[in-house]
């Protein structure tokens, strides 16, 4: 079996880490880098002795890819998914997928039409613990789930960066890491009916939201918070918290644990978050799925959703209400 040959539209931060995952991967090689910046774009390239370009169509009209990761700023991330899967490239893009519902569909359907693997890069889903804890919660372990809370709370400085500019990024902190709070609240108790998000004061003076708490009602009763700050670093240990009527889940940064409600005893069934390894899993994923030997784990309908609901948690930021979740009638095959 062939590698299967990537270019990476974008070196910036987020590229750093798909380049580690490149230089081991049995599955894929990186063969070409694009970046409007040519300097940039070499000193990523040089490592793989890859192809560099400054317009990702150059590198469309060589010939020299079978997919892309797509990993620039959000507001082109419709127009060079469409355009690439068009000519036939599977597409990996980051997450936030684009601004709005109607791009998104027209990235699925270009996608389908051209018979592409199409999938949207949320790194949460691809966490071993976070599949762990799914299969602890399937297994009834914690009996029926409740509640669900998720933090991504940190002091970041973005006054400087293109995530705190809403024309190229959509949004603050909602859109940034609200999208992943999204997918993780989908893969871990279910569709989100419902959402409500409550801004809090803007510390930085950004022209974005730099601190929201999203709440959400999830099909069968359980309700949902994620709490999302680039300005407050609340320190606490886990990232995701689930709690049932017989038990909870801690899903950490460093440990992961559950608790039944019989036994006074933790039980630890996991190391944390690890990057690389999330990453590395995704972009395996994506490889097995383009060779047919399995399924993507975020589907093209799930990066969908995500969309939708942070479309909906602004429309709720907007007039300070609970807003429902306006889904497309879509056939995805």
């Amino acid at each position: 079996m062939s590698k299967i040959r990537f270019g990476i539209v974008g070196t910036g931060a987020i590229a750093q880490t798909y380049a580690q995952v490149f230089q081991s991967s049995r599955l894929c090689k990186l063969v070409a880098a694009v970046d409007t910046k040519e300097e940039a774009a070499r000193s990523f390239a040089e490592p793989f002795r890859a192809s560099i370009f400054s317009d990702y169509r150059q590198l469309a009209d060589r010939k020299l890819v079978d997919a892309v990761v797509i990993a620039t700023p959000p507001n082109t991330h419709s127009r060079i998914a469409i355009d690439l899967m068009n000519r036939g490239i599977h597409i990996l893009c980051e997450k936030p997928l684009c601004f709005s519902r109607e791009d998104a569909l027209r990235m699925i359907d270009a996608a389908s039409k051209n018979k592409v693997t199409f999938t949207m890069a949320s790194k949460f889903r691809y966490v071993a613990d976070i599949i762990k804890a799914k299969s602890i919660v399937a297994s009834g372990a914690i009996g029926r789930v409740l509640e669900f809370e998720n933090y991504f709370t940190c002091c970041t400085d973005m006054s400087n960066r293109w995530n705190a500019e809403a024309r190229i990024s959509g949004g603050g902190v909602l859109i940034d890491n609200g999208t992943h709070s999204v997918d993780l609240i989908r893969y871990l108790c279910g569709e989100i009916q419902d959402v409500m998000a409550i801004e809090t004061a803007r510390v930085n003076e950004l022209e974005v939201e730099e601190s929201v708490r999203l709440i959400a009602r999830v099909r069968g009763g359980v309700l949902a918070l994620a709490d999302l700050s680039w300005a407050i670093d609340k320190q606490i240990p886990d990232f995701v918290r689930i709690y049932g009527d017989n038990g909870t889940i801690c899903i950490g940064w460093n440990r992961s644990r559950y608790k039944i409600k019989s036994s006074a005893d933790w039980i630890t069934f996991g190391n944390g978050y690890d990057k690389l390894k999330a990453f590395r899993a995704k972009v395996e994923n994506f490889c097995r799925a383009i060779y047919g030997e399995e399924e993507l784990l975020i589907k093209p309908e799930d990066a969908l959703a995500s969309v939708e609901v942070i479309e909906a948690a602004y429309r709720s930021l907007r007039r300070n209400l609970w807003e429902k979740v306006q889904k497309a009638q879509v056939s995805i095959h």
